[in-house]
């Protein structure tokens, strides 16, 4: 299952010369997670960390960079998960602007017990769903 969010490039995100300044595409990739969690999961990181005190931290990333954005671009976050473990999981990102790669991510990400800053298990709940799995 490919999940797809939609974020269009603010003056914030973007350098002197009018394209996207490289660290803002790790905040812009946050805020896709966090969208994934809440809209295909079906756990929002308010809850997450609030009430359960859980993160989903990145452990590794690897990013090409394709080709620049610029302000007003309508990028999308096109998520696939592709393996899951007892407390990691591998996601595969393409950021698209229509039919154009922007660039691809290659992330781990681990859930986490906040107090203690160690991995658990992933909750029933919050346990991401790779592509093999779903088809």
């Amino acid at each position: 299952m490919t999940f797809v969010t939609r974020q269009t490039v603010r003056f914030a995100h973007v350098d002197p010369a009018g394209i996207v300044f490289y660290p803002r595409y790790f905040e812009m990739l946050n805020a896709a997670v966090e969208d994934y969690f809440a809209e295909a999961v079906g756990v929002d990181f308010a809850t997450m960390h609030l009430e359960r005190h859980l993160g989903v931290p990145t452990v590794k990333l690897e990013t090409e960079f394709l080709a620049p954005s610029r302000l007003g671009d309508v990028l999308d976050f096109r998520i696939e998960v592709t393996r899951v473990g007892r407390s990691s999981a591998d996601v595969a990102v393409e950021v698209r602007c229509g039919a154009e790669t922007r660039l691809r991510i290659a992330v781990v990400l681990v859930c986490m017990d906040l107090k203690t800053g160690r991995p658990v298990a992933w909750p029933a709940d919050m346990r991401p769903v790779a592509a093999a799995e779903a088809a």
